[in-house]
């Protein structure tokens, strides 16, 4: 049983039927443009035997939709994926014995076609509608319910149309930007010039002229916001307050180098054994084995990567009496609904929180913070709905980061070319800032304007995750068979960035070292890559990912110009099993430009292809745009990157020709897909450059002036 089952027993949680003939699905995962509602939709008309059509997708909401948690870590499809397919099938078996009993025959004698049930003995008939529409069903799952099997489906494994994507492609859907209820003020808050600083002083003489021009100025301690039914003059006020605004900077952020406060600053380190930190203390890195041939050392490094959504987070809040309503785009709406009310010292039930699509993210983005923004200028302006809308400068500046990260590697390989020592240690910040309640009153701390209120929250303290694969140490317990690896996450402290969830979290960092250095041992030994990979695999499942990648990529010569790497990873060790290559060519000038890729996946049953390929493509992208562009800067006074020109994104002119690989496993479960690309990905982009000019890159991003200066050295 899943852990969303163990939490939602009941059907009624899951599934409803209505009497104008469509089943409504619950789920507690929201869609933020990785298709979820689509395959979902597919597993339960699946399980029931109707239409696809009649599959309605229920808005997530506190109080009304399973409590799922957030939607993170590629967990949708097993958990609330195995979760619904089990709901419908107890729903089909409840619906058939139903029937039977109404029909007055045997429920083997009955068939189902899109909900109507019929009996092969009498030839009578009845509809799901007309038995159970708009009735609750009263019973639990069974865990234990029998499922199709994969000869019988008709829609799971097959080409969707993505739900929505019609309106999308309209301009029809309504995103929480473009809310606009009766009576709404349109917001923006003002922020210090960095974390640390706080208001000194505010000229009233300028909050009097802004209030004199119809916009409220709405203070509580050093959070400062402004509201006003024209947007433009909102934002107008908004510059005029800030110039107003005196603050005390408080020392400002430190500027060592981050590299160098990883080897530095205060950490917490623990040893990591099969995937989970140990609360004992760091064996010492052993002397190599007297009989090794060789022994290689490096070190990666990855900066601050920010997510960059390209639309600013938004919400949407109202006061209503003793009660907070409030329209997000969170990830997590119980986790924010926990955490808010704590921090404004409200009942939960007194905050009722609804997803509405947004400014997507894979990971911890604005979303949560500016929610809370809104809700403080509701409660400033009671029973007036408040839009409230981050700048670009807010979100690049403000979002929480995935952290810097550096990973020091040292292994031995025998006469053989077998790799007999392993060691990796990982470094970084927290990934775990999510605003979860645990221990009582600490998912305040991690909303951000909770921290700049009349007697806040103050900073959280972040601890080692000490779960399975999770924060630094994810992907860092590599899949392949090394005896007995020595493996270490350092929770660095001190580092000068707000930092969260971000896409993958650690397996990243962790990936690109291990696939980066495995081509080096791999070299070392003079065997080929994918031979040295597969020598150190004994997962059938993990070779054939990765044999299907060099059948694919390898199967024609390239031009000589061009160098081909590859990367492989198992999410987590536990989720898809992703390989990827990629072909491609540095530039006179010593640019990287991207030709091929090609990415093998095997996520287990596969629900949605379509959906699947786009994830794996978009993970690819996305990974390809942290290798090659992407990092935070900033200054003692803040951070320093706040456009696209600041922070530069991967472009549409250097989107290779993407090339996916589905291995289907017909009545396998569920591999959660949608992060086991990234590592693999910007691992292969480094082996490929090596491949083409003999440069070892081991700090992201690999720019041109990257590239020169490894030139150089």
């Amino acid at each position: 049983m899943t852990a969303s089952l163990e939490k939602q027993p009941n059907l009624d949680q899951w599934l409803a039927i209505t009497g104008d003939g469509r089943v409504v699905v619950r789920s507690g995962k929201v869609d933020i443009g990785q298709r979820i509602s689509t395959a979902l939709a597919a597993i339960a008309a699946e399980e029931l035997d109707v239409s696809l059509d009649r599959i309605a997708m229920a808005t997530v909401e506190t109080g009304v939709s399973p409590d799922e948690g957030v939607t993170s870590g590629s967990n949708s499809m097993q958990d609330s994926g195995q979760a619904i397919r089990l709901a419908g099938a107890t729903a089909r078996r409840y619906l058939i014995n139903k029937a039977a009993a109404q029909l007055d025959v045997e429920p083997a004698s009955l068939e189902i076609a899109d909900g109507l049930i019929r009996s092969r003995d009498t030839n009578r008939s009845v509809n799901y509608w007309e038995l159970q529409g708009d009735q609750p069903f009263e019973v639990p799952i069974d865990p234990e319910a029998t499922v199709k099997a994969p000869g019988d489906y008709e829609e799971v494994g097959n080409p969707q149309t993505a739900r929505g994507l019609a309106d999308l492609v309209t301009g029809q859907p309504i995103f929480v930007h473009d809310m606009n209820p009766p009576g709404m003020l349109h917001a923006r808050v003002i922020r210090p010039p960095h974390y640390h600083a706080r208001l000194h002083a505010l000229d009233e003489s300028a909050c009097e002229r802004i209030e004199t021009s119809g916009v409220r100025v709405v203070r509580d301690g050093s959070h400062l916001a402004v509201a006003g039914a024209d947007e433009y003059a909102v934002v107008k006020a908004a510059e005029r307050l800030a110039a107003a605004a005196d603050w005390d900077m408080r020392g400002g952020l430190p500027t060592a180098d981050i590299f160098d406060a990883m080897k530095t600053n205060e950490r917490v380190s623990l040893p990591v054994a099969d995937g989970i930190p140990r609360r004992e203390p760091v064996p010492d890195l052993p002397d190599p084995p007297a009989d090794v041939a060789t022994t290689l050392t490096a070190r990666y490094e990855k900066p601050y990567h920010m997510h960059g959504s390209l639309g600013p987070s938004a919400a949407l809040a109202q006061t209503d009496g003793d009660k907070i309503h409030i329209w997000t785009h969170s990830q997590g709406i119980y986790v924010l609904r926990e955490a808010l009310a704590g921090g404004l010292g409200m009942a939960e039930e007194d905050l009722h929180i609804v997803h509405v699509p947004g400014a997507g993210c894979y990971g911890h983005n604005g979303a949560d913070d500016v929610a809370v923004d809104a809700a403080l200028v509701a409660r400033a302006l009671p029973g007036t709905p408040i839009l409230l809308k981050w700048t670009r400068e807010d979100e690049h500046a403000w979002e929480p980061y995935s952290t810097c990260m550096a990973m020091a590697v040292q292994a031995s390989l025998d006469a053989e070319g077998n790799v007999v020592a392993w060691s990796q240690e990982s470094y970084g910040d927290t990934f775990m800032m999510r605003p979860r309640n645990s221990p009582p009153g600490e998912g305040a701390r991690r909303l951000l304007p909770l921290r700049y209120i009349e007697n806040g929250a103050e900073d959280p303290v972040p601890q080692p995750a000490m779960r399975y694969h999770v924060g630094i140490h994810r992907n860092l317990d590599p899949l392949y068979k090394f005896p007995n690896p020595r493996l270490v996450k350092n929770l660095v402290r001190g580092l000068p960035l707000r930092t969260s969830a971000l896409r993958t979290l650690g397996g990243f960092a962790n990936v690109y070292a291990i696939e980066c250095f495995l081509d080096e041992l791999a070299e070392a030994a003079g065997i080929d890559p994918v031979e040295f990979r597969l020598r150190h695999l004994d997962d059938d499942r993990a070779k054939a990912c990765v044999q299907a990648l060099a059948d694919s990529l390898f199967k024609d010569s390239k031009p000589d110009n061009r160098g081909r790497g590859i990367g492989f990873a198992q999410y987590t060790n536990s989720k898809a099993y992703s390989a990827v290559g990629v072909e491609l060519e540095v530039s006179d000038d010593a640019a990287i430009k991207l030709h091929r890729a090609v990415v093998s996946v095997d996520a287990g049953q596969v629900v949605d292809p379509d959906g699947l390929i786009m994830q794996s493509e978009g993970g690819f992208i996305q990974a390809a745009s942290w290798a090659l562009h992407e990092e935070v800067k900033f200054d003692r006074d803040g951070v320093t990157s706040r456009d696209w020109d600041s922070y530069p994104i991967l472009r549409f002119d250097n989107i290779p020709e993407i090339e996916t690989i589905l291995i289907d496993r017909p009545g396998d479960p569920y591999l959660g897909a949608g992060e086991a690309v990234s590592g693999p990905a910007g691992a292969a982009i480094a082996n490929a450059v090596y491949d083409t000019t003999g440069l070892r890159l081991r700090r992201m991003p690999f720019t041109p002036e990257a590239l020169r200066a490894a030139a150089m050295s």
